[in-house]
């Protein structure tokens, strides 16, 4: 089969304000952050306000590595003990905390304070009303405090001097309003923030979403009836605690309201943040998210917004490019806010899914217009990339090959935006509708599914002609004939090949010319008529030889030699397949290496030498694994159970003719039927 090669080219805010519970307040304490409503009595006297925590909810899951590594950080002996965990909103900061303090009362007995800093309020506590909350919980509330700040910061500091107190510091803006509260040596402080909060000494831990497991765990703890669609909701929730809560809470309170009927609800996502509400949840997930980007500046709020056209993972680059950010200065700063997740490992970003919703909501029409365009040409250019550090083979190759892997979901939203606006009266569209499935027709036609690849090139062929652009017609014309040839098509694969030969012969397109009069011997060969199929490929490879094509030239010579396979010239193919993996070595084109050996195979079966023909399709079938190549992988599956099955080892036989049917099935390829056939007569027989 030859290569296809054609030219390269608005939500209100919800401001509650809580009460920190010092020795001079009445009434109950509503805690808020990432916790559900709780009361909380108030103190009855003085000293009751020296244990200030609460219970965690009792249906808290999970974080066993996370508390584990808090309550080593709260316990040394040595220096005073601090930890912070930051994380998005809703994440289960403040439960976490809770959880871990409430394991360390012990440790601190002369106190445990907790203490909400309304970091995301327009207005964060200051630290000397902190400082005087602590003092007054040890000395009284009619206790007169000095009015110099230094003088305050002494007595403080005093106060905590030779005892075990925690300092729960929920809810921090960010270091520097937690610096002045750090207690002397013996005491503990645990800050909870949004933003990274990063302080000498402290152990710093960055909270994710839930596991799918701990997800779920939580979920049917709330509402145990949710169970057929547990798994759903989990995942529509981003697996994020506050999420989990409301939609739990609200199964569990809605009897009419059937879990996969609401699952299917939470599935529109310009509706879902809405749908999942705030049952059981002092503030919903949008209004948590508010309380974030209402902190941003007005740069930091337009970058977060563009965002939201990412559906998956990306890198800085494509960050600085799509949302014009050079040096990708506010995306850090998205970051550090917990607004956008990063991957340490693999240098990737990402909106949670419930941020994205938030984001996309918060875009105005020019913004969304202006962002998926310019992301649409940034992954046309990565697919370009992609294609070319395939061409190059080797290392390359394998680095292209995981380049498209990682960025396959950003490209294919690229092509779709393009695909939608095919009609818009904009000559860059139609150019992107073009170049997408040229840009990546390589690795296109080695990973993507056929009948998708037909698609995209049947949206080129449309701008190509609406831009009159000729050369682009006819290596789109080309293409579509390699993938009507892949599905079985052949008549209709030749009558693209040969309007695609017309232009190239038109234009002058010699490259092209070449590449079609090797596809048309190809499908010649495929309706049996081999003679003919031999005069296009010889044609073919005069031409690849005349321009230099290398790979043009290996592959004309696969195709020759299993042309004489087929008219029994064995020996003569065995020269032209060794002369093929020669050049495809020298190239360092692992897909032709594959070929090529997987040919070899071929030619040793046929000269009744099958052992050695099964060391080919085994080297065949690993290469074509270490790239992905799924059609390659089927391929090699298939002929190694010809070769099992002469060699009489049936059972391996069926088991490798069973693997290559279903990877012939997931690709629509047309050696389907035929594997059918042949696996329900071995079957047949074996049963006999």
């Amino acid at each position: 089969m030859t290569d296809g090669r054609t030219h390269k080219k608005t939500t209100r805010r919800h401001s509650r304000r809580d009460t920190a519970i010092d020795g001079d307040v009445s009434g109950s304490l509503i805690v808020t952050g990432d916790r559900n409503v709780v009361q909380i009595s108030p103190p009855a006297d003085p000293t009751t306000a020296l244990h200030q925590l609460r219970a965690p909810v009792g249906d808290f899951v999970g974080r066993d590595r996370e508390i584990g590594t808090l309550i080593d950080a709260l316990r040394r002996e040595s220096r005073a003990c601090i930890t912070g965990i930051s994380g998005m909103g809703g994440i289960g900061k403040t439960e976490l905390a809770l959880v871990v303090a409430e394991r360390l009362r012990d440790n601190y007995p002369d106190a445990q304070f907790f203490i909400n800093l309304q970091g995301t309020d327009a207005n964060p506590r200051a630290a000397q009303e902190v400082m005087a909350v602590c003092i007054r919980a040890f000395l009284g509330p009619e206790r007169k405090l000095p009015e110099e700040p230094e003088q305050l910061l002494q007595l403080y500091r005093s106060q905590l001097s030779g005892k075990r107190v925690l300092l729960l510091l929920d809810n921090a803006a960010d270091s520097a309003q937690v610096r002045a509260l750090l207690p002397p040596t013996g005491c503990a402080v645990l800050v909870t923030s949004r933003q990274s909060v990063i302080l000498p000494g402290m152990t710093p831990l960055t909270l994710h979403p839930l596991t799918e497991k701990e997800a779920r765990q939580l979920l049917l703890e709330i509402a145990p009836r949710a169970e057929p669609a547990a798994e759903q909701i989990c995942k529509l929730c981003g697996y994020l605690p506050l999420a989990l809560r409301a939609a739990g809470s609200l199964l569990a309170i809605t009897a009419d309201l059937d879990p996969v009927d609401y699952s299917a609800q939470l599935q529109d996502e310009f509706s879902r943040l809405e749908r999942i509400g705030m049952e059981g949840v002092e503030i919903g997930v949008a209004a948590s998210f508010n309380l974030s980007y209402e902190r941003l500046s007005s740069e930091g709020a337009r970058v977060f917004r563009l965002l939201a056209v990412f559906p998956a993972t990306f890198n800085a680059l494509a960050e600085e490019v799509v949302c014009t950010d050079a040096g990708h200065v506010q995306l850090s700063d998205l970051v550090r806010r917990s607004l956008v997740l990063y991957d340490k490992g693999t240098k990737r970003y990402r909106l949670h899914d419930l941020a994205r919703l938030f984001a996309n909501a918060k875009l105005n029409t020019e913004e969304r217009a202006v962002s998926q365009k310019r992301f649409a040409m940034h992954y046309n250019k990565v697919l370009a990339t992609v294609d070319e550090l395939y061409l190059k083979g080797g290392e390359s190759l394998l680095r292209g090959l995981a380049l498209f892997d990682i960025e396959w979901g950003n490209i294919q939203a690229g092509h779709a935006w393009v695909a939608a606006h095919t009609d818009a009266a904009d000559a860059d569209v139609a150019l992107l509708g073009m170049t997408y499935p040229d840009a990546g027709v390589y690795v296109l036609h080695l990973r993507q599914h056929s009948r998708e690849w037909i698609r995209w090139l049947e949206i080129a062929l449309a701008a190509t002609r609406r831009l009159q652009h000729r050369q682009g017609e006819g290596a789109t014309l080309g293409n579509l004939g390699l993938a009507y040839t892949d599905v079985g098509e052949t008549r209709r694969a030749i009558q693209f090949y040969e309007q695609a030969l017309s232009i190239d012969r038109e234009i002058g397109d010699r490259r092209g010319e070449g590449t079609n009069l090797g596809n048309l011997g190809l499908a010649y060969e495929n309706l049996g008529e081999t003679r003919r199929a031999i005069e296009f490929y010889e044609q073919a490879l005069l031409i690849d030889r005349e321009i230099g094509d290398r790979r043009g030239e290996g592959t004309d010579l696969g195709n020759l030699g299993l042309a004489y396979v087929g008219l029994g010239e064995i020996r003569h193919a065995i020269q032209l397949f060794e002369q093929q993996l020669v050049i495809v070595r020298d190239i360092g084109d692992r897909r032709g290496e594959g070929t090529a050996l997987g040919n070899l195979g071929v030619a040793y079966k046929n000269l009744g030498e099958t052992r050695h023909a099964i060391q080919f399709y085994e080297q065949y079938l690993a290469i074509a694994r270490e790239i992905g190549d799924r059609r390659g992988e089927g391929n090699a599956l298939w002929n190694m159970s010809l070769a099992l099955n002469h060699l009489g080892e049936r059972t391996q036989a069926i088991q490798h003719a069973e693997q290559a049917f279903t990877i012939y099935v997931q690709i629509d390829d047309p050696n389907v039927p035929k594997v059918r056939e042949q696996l329900a007569a071995w079957r047949e027989q074996t049963n006999t």
